[in-house]
């Protein structure tokens, strides 16, 4: 696993670093427009992962009333496929459990696997966003005990 590092909008050095990650993911290569980008900074709170020293990805959220919202989960190109996006979602996962809300996204239409792998299920229809296809999701917290059953019962 990378380095993960959480902070607030206020940490302007963080923040830029994180900022250039989004806009190489969403604007230069996706074609989303630039000030989408800069909706509700102040109100969330960022992560970078870092491999080897270099920040390779970022995500937010933000809480707003029962809901938090999971959003802008970017990765450099090179570093996809490599499982930092999974280390992101468990650590901010983590980082939320205890304020008990419920955990939202967007998810582009591609990426709604990652997302169901992660715990998440669609929880609604289709939407454009940017100019891309979203599906509005849900998390929904595993069984433990269900889970410790099934597998006590497949061990037999």
């Amino acid at each position: 696993m990378g380095k993960i590092i959480k902070f607030d909008y206020e940490n302007q050095k963080l923040h830029k670093i994180a900022m250039e990650i989004r806009m190489k993911v969403f604007v230069d290569e996706q074609k989303v427009p630039a000030e989408i980008e800069w909706e509700y900074e102040d109100e969330c709170t960022h992560f970078l992962i870092y491999y080897k020293r270099k920040p390779v990805g970022t995500a937010r959220y933000f809480i707003k009333g029962d809901n938090i919202k999971f959003e802008r989960f970017a990765f450099l190109k090179e570093m996809r496929g490599k499982g930092y996006g999974r280390d992101m979602m468990r650590y901010m996962l983590t980082d939320v459990k205890l304020m008990q809300k419920n955990i939202i996204l967007n998810s582009q239409e591609y990426a709604v696997g990652f997302y169901k792998l992660s715990g998440f299920i669609v929880c609604g229809e289709k939407f454009m966003e940017g100019g891309i296809p979203h599906y509005p999701m849900q998390y929904e917290e595993p069984d433990i005990l269900e889970k410790a059953l099934t597998l006590a019962v497949c061990r037999r």
